[in-house]
């Protein structure tokens, strides 16, 4: 029974060293891939005012808190807006 025991004892602390180790493992492989991925943020995406196109924020223009592709859209807008008002 004592054997028995001991032997269940061992295994216990095998797993949990294994368990350790794996972690740790895995750890390591996130922060390698981390190190290997661009730093640089992701750009939020806009949406162009008078044609509804998604573009990177910072390939868009901004007048009247809207964003716009061109300056020609966002010409064809202003003027469209000023005409309603």
């Amino acid at each position: 029974m004592n054997l028995l025991l001991i032997r269940l004892i061992i295994f216990a602390v095998l797993f949990f060293a294994g368990l350790k180790l794996y972690r740790m493992y895995r750890e390591w492989q996130q922060d390698r891939n981390a190190d290997d991925r661009d730093d640089t943020p992701a750009n939020a995406m806009v949406r162009c005012a008078w044609c509804q196109v998604h573009l990177p924020e910072s390939e868009a223009l901004r007048e009247r808190r809207e964003w716009f592709c061109s300056t020609e859209h966002r010409d064809k807008y202003l003027a469209e807006q000023d005409s309603e008002e």
